[in-house]
């Protein structure tokens, strides 16, 4: 009930920008950003341009946090490196907030892994205090309202394999955002 009368108070804004994976969805509102989403129209293979997402909504339609957004979007695709030094959007997702191992896993993950490094998912479990969870990570990973900001493709099986994205259907745009990120 708190989700839908959260957002119910908000008025979101949704903003597509054209990107190296296809489009990628934002929704937003005044105060921060709802949920990004790969609709995987494209595969990154056929896309043929490199070039930084595009948008076509012009920018004085969107708040301040999904102009934000889709500026570190825009450096992500660009060069992943750059965004280390940029300020993140807002985020007003409930599974971003709170003390709930999600959210603590998910504020972890933002806080500790940087663009070119990896971590297991056993690894993120004891690093957001509970060493038995990795399944529990799992979950979070599944559930991550806003990827790519909230890097969940970042995590991995302790073998080393990169795992599921987007529950298996983008494992191939897992190894494309991981190659790209180690890219000089």
């Amino acid at each position: 009930m708190k989700k839908k009368q959260r957002e119910s108070e908000c008025s979101l804004k949704t903003v597509s920008l054209l990107s190296p994976l296809g489009t990628i969805q934002v929704s937003g509102c005044e105060n921060g950003v709802h949920t990004v989403q790969i609709l995987m129209d494209v595969a990154p293979a056929e896309r043929g341009s490199e070039a930084p997402p595009s948008c076509a909504v012009n920018p004085a339609e969107m708040s301040p946090e999904l102009q934000r957004c889709a500026e570190w979007l825009r450096a992500y695709f660009s060069d992943p490196q750059t965004t280390a030094s940029l300020p993140l959007p807002a985020f007003h997702h409930p599974a971003l907030q709170g003390d709930a191992f999600r959210s603590r896993v998910l504020q972890v993950l933002l806080k500790h892994v940087k663009s070119g490094e990896t971590v297991s998912y056993k690894r993120l479990a004891e690093m957001a205090g509970n060493p038995r969870a990795a399944r529990a990570v799992g979950g979070a990973m599944r559930r991550n309202p806003v990827p790519l900001l909230v890097p969940c493709h970042r995590v991995i099986s302790s073998s080393g394999q990169s795992g599921p994205y987007m529950g298996g259907k983008g494992d191939h745009l897992k190894l494309w955002l991981l190659t790209h990120e180690r890219q000089p």
